[in-house]
Order: C-alpha cells, then structure tokens, then sequence
C-alpha cells in the first residue's frame, strides 16, 4: 500500500477536525476551541494511523489521551461538566460553549461522519471498562433492559430542570459536584453490568444515556464497516467478537444492532478471509 493511501483515511480525519477547530476559533474568537479540537483530532488521526501499522493498543492509546483530557483537564480541573446533565445546563441557559459543543459535535452532528466512533475513540467511561476481561461478550443482546438508557436520559433531564425551576443557588458548584458523583455512579454501574453480564460494553447498550443522540444519526454515518459478500466464507467470527453484537456481515443500514458500532475494528482483525473494511 502506498503511503498515500495509508495516510488518506487519518489525514482525513484530521483535517474535519482541524476545520471544527478553526472555525469555533474564528466564530468564537477563542483559541482554547481551536487547541481543543486540533488536540483531540491529532489523537484520533494518529490513533488510526497507529491501527493501520498493525500497533496492537492503538485504540486504548487514543482512549487514554482523550479521555483522561476530557475527564480530568476539561472536567475536574477546569470544572466543566462535561456529561449529559452539562449539556442540558448550558443548553437551558443558552450558551452555546463547553459541553453544548461538545455534544453538538461528538454526538449530535458527528456521528452522521463516523457514527458511535465518539465510543470507541474518546469515552471517559468507555475508557475504563474496556480493560475488563470481558471483551467478546458472554451471549446475545438483553433487548428487554434497553429501555433502561431512556430512563436514564430523561432523569438527566428532569434533574437539570428542576434545578432551573427550582432556582438552585450556586447552579455551578451544583453541576461540578453532579459530573463527580455521575461519572462514580458510571464507573460503578459500568463495572458490575460487565461482571453481571461478562460483557464489558453492558453499560453501554443498556444504561449510557448518549447513545439516545447518538443512534439516529449513526444509522446514516459515512464511515462504516462494509463486507464483501462475495467473498465471505460467513464462519460468523465477526458477529461473535463484536463487542457491540453488531452483524457486520450484513451491509444494510437496518442491519442488526447497525446503529452501535464503534469502529473498534476487532471483526476486521479477527475475519480469516480479510473481506471486512471501511
């Protein structure tokens, strides 16, 4: 493969978020969205480029350098919640800033680009619960607890305003305090599914309230795991180590569990025929 071609797909990762970079720059007039967003761009293209060379952790990697950014610059240092009930807090004040842009990009507009990537690349939580033993999940889909995440998102919303109408003091410190003890509860909630389901992405199908954003757009994403049909040997391997139970083997959108892939890329690494890719 000519360097060209494995520079294409990073590159040009790279430079959409150099251009989200840029523009909240220009748009904003603060430098902090243009070192934000190249920072985590840069992550990202290099991470993949990392993947491409066969680096066996070059996922975890990205992880790590954008989730801890996320987590404890963004997040404990600079006090910004940074999960759902931060993006309801700035949006009921009518600021679009912090977590508005965050989720407005990661996971509202961005997933129509690279669908549930945001949860495969840059999760804080995600981060965490991927070093448990339990990579290939243990069996099928619980479809009858998904409605858990709803729950869960519309808690998000109710809390944040009733702390509006309530006309909580110190609505601040309010939602620092909720990003500590939300990403305790997270972190606590995602480690016993995964023993409870031997299944490290538990949390993820069943509990994380983004991905109520993030599906509807994922099912239009451009950058998808594609099969060919004609040279598939369908052994199913890529629907059993898939940590999200997606069946790759099937190129519609309405494929099973389509809208939850998170380009980890484990079915294009485990395919003995080498007939999966983006």
């Amino acid at each position: 493969m000519s360097f060209l071609k494995r520079i294409k797909g990073p590159l040009t990762l790279w430079l959409i978020f150099e251009t989200i970079a840029v523009s909240l720059w220009l748009s904003l007039d603060n430098v902090f969205y243009l070192l934000n967003f190249s920072y985590i761009g840069t992550c990202l293209a290099v991470g993949i480029g990392l993947f491409d060379a066969h680096c066996k952790y070059a996922r975890h990697a990205v992880q790590l350098a954008v989730g801890l950014y996320i987590l404890v610059y963004l997040g404990v240092i600079c006090r910004e919640n940074m999960q759902i009930e931060g993006f309801w807090y700035y949006l009921f004040l009518g600021v679009f800033e912090a977590a508005t842009i965050h989720y407005a990009v990661a996971k509202i507009f961005g997933p129509f680009i690279f669908g549930r990537g945001w949860c495969g690349y840059a999760c804080w939580t995600a981060m965490v619960l991927d070093f448990l033993p339990f990579k290939t999940p243990a069996g099928p889909r619980k479809k009858s607890i998904e409605w858990i995440r709803y729950v869960v998102f519309a808690f998000s919303l109710i809390y944040v305003g009733a702390l509006f109408l309530l006309r909580a003091a110190d609505l601040e410190r309010i939602m620092f305090l909720s990003f500590l003890v939300g990403n305790a509860l997270y972190y606590a909630a995602g480690i016993a599914l995964a023993y409870v389901f031997k299944d490290n992405r538990a949390f993820c199908k069943y509990v994380c309230p983004i991905t109520v954003f993030m599906k509807p757009a994922s099912y239009y994403s451009l950058i998808r795991v594609k099969n060919d049909p004609d040279k598939c040997i369908s052994c199913g391997k890529c629907v059993r180590v898939c940590p999200m139970n997606v069946d790759v083997r099937n190129n519609a959108r309405s494929r099973e569990n389509g809208t939850d892939c998170i380009l980890c890329m484990r079915c294009i690494e485990e395919c003995p025929a080498k007939v999966l890719k983006i």
